[in-house]
């Protein structure tokens, strides 16, 4: 959610208790025992997020469908193969599945997961929540980068992998892989 300022990754073995205890005027993620703290993000950055929600919420209210979007700052609790716990605060993430939502976000992966790039959180987009995101089973994660002009789609195979992964620029049209026909044009989105 937003830029993450690398100097301010704090090295430690943080845990969940702290993740939840941290004071509520610093928005943060947990990752693999890390606090990464979290800028504010861009207007860019917000209006990609909105439309793109707006675009995921439309599809799923006119088809009656069962999953739900939701916005950071909204909280994923992730348990990966190792049983490790991570809570982030994806900038959209999609949940088809009732019983993982409670009252604090989601507990599981949700089906799709996007997120906005930006310069400060390249590594972490790109490299840390890829990780992150195949060792916790979300199917398919999208991430956005407004500054390029590009989108990279990691879709899950069988193997709970991801080995299908697909580049585009913002003058291409993208199936969403957990829809039946979603199809989103990036021409359409405006910065």
């Amino acid at each position: 959610m937003g830029d993450v300022d690398m100097s301010k990754i704090i090295k430690n073995n943080y845990t969940e208790v702290d993740y939840e205890n941290w004071p509520e005027d610093e928005r943060v993620e947990l990752i693999d025992g890390q606090i990464y703290i979290m800028a504010p993000p861009s207007r860019v950055h917000q209006e990609v997020s909105m439309q793109l929600s707006v675009l995921i919420y439309n599809y799923i209210a006119s088809k009656g469908g069962r999953c739900k979007v939701y916005s950071a700052p909204f909280d994923v609790r992730l348990k990966d193969k190792n049983d490790k716990i991570s809570r982030v605060q994806p900038d959209i993430s999609i949940v088809c599945d009732e019983k993982k939502l409670n009252d604090k976000g989601c507990d599981g992966a949700p089906d799709m997961i996007i997120e906005i790039a930006s310069p400060s959180s390249l590594s972490r987009d790109y490299v840390v929540k890829v990780n992150l995101y195949q060792n916790s089973g979300v199917k398919e994660y999208w991430i956005v980068n407004p500054h390029k002009k590009s989108i990279i789609v990691f879709r899950m195979n069988q193997n709970d992998e991801y080995n299908e992964v697909d580049q585009y620029s913002f003058d291409d049209t993208i199936k969403v892989g957990i829809f039946e026909d979603l199809k989103i044009d990036f021409k359409n989105i405006s910065m």
